[in-house]
């Protein structure tokens, strides 16, 4: 790898602060962020044996790498029955979301810590033939410790917004030795491709993991009550909805026709306390799933506040608004959208809001297909 004063510096830093790891990991114990009965894992502690023979590790970050990754998982496994695939993410969620899916010769860990001796930990017990990186983790550590290794590592369905580009350019070093890293680069589109050659990296073509992916699954027979319920009257489906957005919506549906029926799947379903206050507050009447809480003919909005049942209400839906587009509009941060291909591969009318950065290839062509507003 390059060498690069950028780098030499975070590693330095993160060795002096490793010792503070176990207690930032209690404190995101305590806030339900990680799993307590796994939270060594992120320290590089492996929560089960290594199988024996040949194993390629794959790492992306959150729920839709995740789903991205099952794909391409089943694949090596298909051509490659002797090979046992590793997935690594780093939320609770993609952890819960993959623990009902993962094909067989597939398991799941969390991903270490970006830290020298958790890293360090990780690499001697799982010993990976190959390493895989899915859209844009780059975690400094972990690549050099791998190269320094020598495991071959891939950058596949690589994703960079203009944002996070200007950011890495500050530190031209840095990126350009984290990029030497990898002897594969496939970005999932041509505007990602012209930014991570900028930075060094040596791009092989183009790949999106998230084009070839399955519809999410669902329950049949959820689906089949849910609908019953609901009767003919129009669905829309506030999809991965970010903190300000769900009110901004409903206040926005409220009028606009009789007997339309809402259901919020927020992003994170932890917030579903404080949407659910803010909803009684303005006088809305709702049903709340994860309370259990039944729909009636009175009931107008659905607060989906629960784990993995998107392809469930996305079924349900007449027109899809996605989240995270609208938040810097209504004082937000930006988020850069969500996944529009979700509802797109279910045919289903999409809604997004003007900030929808991280989708922008996405987005044009289903824009161009008629598909997305």
């Amino acid at each position: 790898m390059s060498f690069s004063p950028a780098l030499i510096a975070y590693q330095l830093l993160t060795r002096l602060l490793e010792p503070l790891a176990p207690r930032l990991l209690d404190a995101r114990v305590n806030k339900g962020k990680e799993d307590p009965a796994r939270v060594d894992e992120r320290l590089g502690l492996p929560g089960m044996a290594r199988p024996d023979g040949p194993l390629v590790w794959i790492h992306g970050v959150s729920v839709g790498e995740a789903l991205s990754i099952l794909p391409l998982a089943e694949r090596i496994r298909k051509d490659r029955p002797d090979v046992t695939v590793l997935v690594t993410t780093g939320t609770l969620t993609s952890a819960q979301v993959l623990a009902t899916r993962l094909p067989r010769g597939v398991i799941h860990q969390f991903a270490p810590v970006d830290a020298p001796s958790a890293v360090a930990a990780f690499l001697d017990h799982w010993r990976p033939n190959v390493g895989v990186f899915v859209e844009s983790e780059l975690w400094p550590n972990l690549l050099t410790t791998a190269r320094k290794r020598g495991v071959p590592l891939a950058l596949v369905s690589a994703r960079i917004t203009d944002k996070t580009a200007q950011g890495w350019k500050k530190a031209p070093g840095m990126a350009r030795a984290l990029m030497n890293g990898f002897q594969h680069v496939w970005p999932q589109d041509q505007d990602s491709a012209y930014r991570l050659s900028a930075l060094g990296a040596r791009v092989d073509g183009q790949v999106n993991l998230k084009l070839s992916g399955e519809p999410l699954p669902y329950d049949k027979g959820e689906f089949a009550r849910l609908s019953a319920l609901i009767d003919d009257r129009p669905v829309v489906v506030a999809a991965s909805t970010h903190e300000h957005e769900e009110m901004a919506i409903v206040g926005a549906l409220d009028h606009l026709a009789d007997r339309l029926f809402l259901i919020v799947v927020p992003r994170h379903p932890e917030r579903g306390d404080a949407i659910a206050e803010a909803l009684s507050h303005d006088g809305y009447g709702f049903a709340r799933r994860s309370q259990g809480q039944p729909i009636c003919d009175q009931t107008d909005i659905y607060l989906a506040d629960t784990l993995g049942e998107l392809g469930l209400f996305l079924r349900l839906a007449d027109v899809v608004v996605m989240g995270g587009s609208f938040a810097p509009a209504l004082g937000g941060g930006s988020v850069g959208g969500h996944n529009p291909l979700e509802p797109a591969r279910l045919a289903k009318p999409i809604v997004t809001g003007p900030d929808a950065s991280n989708w922008q290839a996405v987005t044009r062509m289903l824009k161009q297909a008629g598909g997305l507003v």
